[in-house]
């Protein structure tokens, strides 16, 4: 039973660790969420200095979520601390803590939706191509593209990635995401022909299948790479290797995959993280509309 004297941060901490050593949460995760509940715990009692994260009501979380609205945050930066919120209520509520559900009819925060950023499947296509495959550095780089593409992987599962968790056969990859959850992803023959020649060509026989000087590719360099090669191409706005995983998401979409099986290709925790992906689609089509429809535009 814990002691009645703790104050709220300790008892927040202290069923935090419960929980990432129940969910097998990494450290930091366990940051973000101990960050996130306590931002909320302090303006709960900023409201009312009788309550707390423990003992908030719908009209918390609805207060809170307006705040964070007023304050121009990013939607993502939104959706994680209401992300946040659900998750440490649900264990409250399981754990016989609390009754209710406080986010139970609170309406998730679209209103303020930020798109992601998106490329073109013609704009993808031409990026691919812009590396010179005479080289090695070109074949790397194109066989980084391809996958980065073929599978909507982060930066850092794609840098990071060992030669043992790719199973040639199935042509799925092994991956350890967000809270050192495994999850396979598939990729296609594109992206296995161009892995084909780089595991090849390439002269480091490193357990990573991009390495660089003992270890293996650095975030800033996959960005660079996607960088560099958007100028090549003339893409713009220049897009970012995140942007990849959205054009991935986007298009799987537009033809027809399901939101649920993106949501775990992705590896999102919550379907909401995914769901953004629909708003991009349903924007994608109303440009269509307005193009290429003759009723699409105003006529004067």
């Amino acid at each position: 039973m814990q002691d009645i004297t703790m104050t709220h941060k300790e008892k927040i901490e202290g069923i935090l660790q419960r929980m990432a050593m129940l969910y097998g949460w990494s450290s930091l995760t366990v940051e973000a969420y101990l960050s996130d509940v306590l931002s909320f715990q302090a303006f709960v009692h900023s409201q009312d200095a009788s309550s707390s994260a423990f003992t908030a009501t719908a009209e918390h979380v609805r207060a809170y979520l307006t705040l964070l609205q007023k304050k121009s945050l990013a939607h993502s930066s939104i959706q994680r601390q209401r992300s946040a919120m659900a998750t440490w209520f649900h264990y409250l509520q399981n754990e016989k803590m609390r009754d209710d559900f406080p986010l139970q009819d609170v309406m998730r925060v679209m209103s303020s939706l930020r798109l992601p950023k998106h490329m073109s499947e013609a704009d993808v296509e031409a990026l691919l191509l812009a590396p010179n495959t005479t080289t090695n550095k070109g074949i790397r780089d194109r066989c980084l593209l391809e996958l980065l593409y073929a599978t909507g992987l982060r930066v850092s599962e794609l840098a990071g990635l060992k030669i043992n968790n790719i199973n040639r056969i199935q042509q799925t990859l092994r991956v350890i995401g967000k809270g050192n959850k495994e999850r396979e992803v598939p990729y296609g023959d594109e992206a296995e022909e161009w892995l084909n020649v780089w595991l090849a060509r390439r002269k480091d026989k490193s357990i990573y299948v991009f390495p660089s000087r003992g270890k293996h590719l650095t975030r800033q360099t996959l960005w660079q790479c996607v960088h560099q090669y958007a100028i090549q191409a003339g893409i713009s706005p220049l897009p970012s290797p995140h942007v990849l995983r959205h054009a991935f998401a986007t298009h799987l979409l537009n033809h027809g995959a399901d939101l649920r099986v993106v949501q775990t290709l992705l590896g999102h925790e919550n379907i909401t993280t995914t769901e953004i992906y629909t708003h991009v689609s349903r924007t994608q089509l109303h440009d269509e509309v307005n193009r290429s429809h003759p009723m699409g535009k105003k006529r004067g």
